[in-house]
């Protein structure tokens, strides 16, 4: 896992590649008929009801615009908002307001996507010790934003990235000669390079999990397009040994029972990768 201070590097680069983008030479269609001095208020009014999340987000964004700006959120990141209610009202220069306008609405309406649809799957886990894992199926130069949403939403981050966890999958597996093999030299690896990262391995198979079992430097077995039936047996064999993740094949109708096969966690892209953003608005108002 990334620092919280990594991660708010993450988001102030994406704030001034989006303003990099979208003001670029300058938002002419303000220029040509605000004043620079003028000041306005606006609200951003939900015009569908789930769960918001980008608040934070979005007061960052007024505010590298303008240190003038004064932003008052109505409700806070991760709650319920009901189809009508006003999520934060902003005032401040004209001109700021309308340029962060658009990046505004693009990230929390994303954001407030993914919270809604991760708050529906952690539900299914309720009673269970199971939980909720995002997946790297993400918006390119957008996945700090995305994962925050499935915090806000309930779920639990998996890796931010390549360089934070290993993963040995089946190309990994396949790749360098079988399972002994991959372990044994990431294992290698790790010492060579003074590294300390969880370990995350891959199963397709009851020969491959048995593989794993053999060594104690795994953090965790991901149980991967395993029956309900298979899963139930693959948690019985890794025991205590390490953590356990159900991937594939996971969806609402399905994440309960994966759940009550045992596993730690279940990991899913959808959260991600197939969801509808929140109709949301940015208007002004008096």
């Amino acid at each position: 896992m990334i620092s919280a201070k990594q991660e708010q590097e993450e988001i102030r680069g994406i704030i001034a590649n989006a303003l990099r983008e979208d003001v670029g030479s300058g938002d002419h269609s303000t220029l040509a008929c605000i004043p620079k001095t003028a000041r306005g208020k606006a609200a951003l009014l939900i015009k569908e009801p789930g769960y918001i999340a980008g608040l934070d987000f979005a007061r960052q964004v007024f505010e590298s615009l303008s240190a003038e700006v004064v932003f008052q959120p109505n409700q806070a990141d991760g709650e319920f908002a009901p189809m009508g209610a006003v999520a934060f009202t902003v005032e401040g220069p004209s001109h700021a307001l309308l340029q962060a306008e658009r990046l505004v609405l693009n990230a929390m309406q994303r954001m407030s996507g993914i919270a809604t649809k991760t708050r529906a799957y952690v539900a299914r886990l309720e009673g269970t010790k199971t939980r909720l894992l995002d997946t790297r199926k993400t918006t390119p130069g957008i996945r700090a934003l995305e994962k925050w949403a499935v915090r806000l939403g309930g779920g639990v981050n998996h890796r931010f990235a390549l360089y934070d966890a290993i993963m040995l999958k089946d190309n990994h597996i396949d790749f360098c000669g079988g399972m002994h093999q991959a372990i044994e030299a990431t294992k290698k690896y790790l010492t060579d390079h003074d590294l300390n990262l969880p370990v995350i391995v891959e199963a397709r198979n009851f020969d491959e999990i048995e593989a794993i079992c053999q060594h104690d430097m795994v953090t965790r077995i991901l149980i991967d397009n395993f029956s309900i039936g298979d899963t139930k047996r693959a948690v019985t064999m890794i025991g205590n040994h390490c953590e356990t993740e159900s991937s594939g094949m996971i969806n609402l109708e399905t994440i309960r029972d994966y759940a009550l096969c045992g596993v730690d966690y279940v990991s899913c892209g959808a959260i991600t990768h197939s969801v509808n953003n929140l109709d949301l608005s940015l208007k002004a108002v008096e």
